[in-house]
């Protein structure tokens, strides 16, 4: 349990955490603090983007066109002193587009590997889904291995490696379903609603104020590649009781037997929430995961893994509807 430490009459009690949090909630309310200068709402879609990279995973974005997908991922990419590259996907786009090609050297009578946009740290493929399978399937080994195989030979990438892809709802014109198993390589999918009211005025004022200033220069760097990299070794020592872990391991069998899913989670998810529960718990100073960080991360990394059987989606049933149903039934460790 928590070591208690007791302090004066105003804060009466007080958790003293035995891992070192300070500098890691330091950086991350850095890096809201830049994103805070040009991004209006959004903070739900903030904290889970900084969840995936300290907890190493990738990020499917969705949402209707101009509701900040795109910006906010380029943004906080720029927090972050590492390799960038922005992939737009188009129907005519191919494998070797993104991963390189190998080109004929006069000179040297032999064949070169040019190395492609995906050989970089953080990658922003925008509308993922216009891009057709054969496109899509290039990514496979890259996400899951972090690695590219080509003409024989295999190419690591730098740490970090990780993918930002925004995607428009499925409904949209000239869009392509992306695979099970390249969804099931994503941490989350998180999914961005218009702002409210008040948010859209402060959208205006923002960019009134704004005028001419290039939006990226008021973004500063405030993470290198190797704090990336300690801090996800740091998330990896947050404490799981082995209760919690048979609350997760129960979340997730029940996906599998769930009268509403045609499509099970597999035990990837389960490891992928078991992370990013971790990595929440860091980011609110906690060396140790409750199970609200459980239920909390648990609708965006179930959502995209899970299929509805098709009398329940002709009924309008949504994953995201089973999956809260599934928290609600499933008993929470005291």
């Amino acid at each position: 349990m928590e070591e208690i430490q007791k302090g004066d009459d105003n804060n009466p009690l007080e958790f003293k955490s035995r891992i070192d949090l300070g500098q890691l909630q330091t950086s991350v309310t850095q890096i809201k603090s830049e994103l805070g200068r040009v991004i209006i709402g959004q903070q739900d879609m903030i904290e889970l983007l900084i969840i995936s990279i300290l907890a190493n995973g990738h990020s499917l974005i969705e949402g209707v066109p101009g509701v900040a997908k795109t910006v906010t991922a380029k943004l906080l990419a720029k927090t972050m002193d590492v390799g960038f590259s922005r992939i737009q996907f188009t129907p005519d786009l191919m494998p070797s587009d993104i991963l390189g090609t190998s080109i004929f050297n006069v000179k040297t009578s032999e064949f070169e590997f040019k190395k492609g946009p995906l050989f970089s740290n953080i990658i922003l493929i925008d509308e993922i889904n216009r891009a057709p399978a054969k496109t899509q399937a290039a990514l496979f080994e890259a996400m899951a291995e972090r690695q590219i195989t080509m003409d024989g030979l295999t190419y690591e990438m730098e740490p970090p490696f990780l993918v930002f892809a925004t995607q428009n709802p499925i409904e949209q014109e000239g869009t392509y379903r992306l695979p099970e198993a390249q969804l099931d390589r994503f941490l989350f999918k998180i999914k961005v609603n218009y702002p409210s009211l008040e948010e859209e005025i402060q959208i205006l004022e923002s960019k009134h104020r704004q005028k001419n200033k290039n939006i990226e220069s008021l973004i500063t760097s405030v993470l290198t590649a190797k704090q990336i990299a300690n801090y996800q070794d740091t998330i990896k020592e947050i404490i799981i009781e082995d209760n919690l872990m048979k609350y997760i391991a129960g979340i997730v069998n029940n996906t599998r037997s769930n009268a509403n899913l045609y499509l099970g989670a597999s035990p990837r998810a389960s490891i992928a929430i078991m992370d990013a529960s971790k990595a929440l718990a860091a980011l609110n100073g906690r060396d140790f995961i409750t199970p609200d960080d459980i239920k909390k991360v648990a609708v965006p990394i179930l959502v995209h893994r899970v299929l509805l059987t098709p009398e329940r989606e002709m009924e309008g049933f949504t994953p995201d509807k089973v999956i809260k149903q599934i928290l609600e039934t499933i008993e929470i460790p005291r």
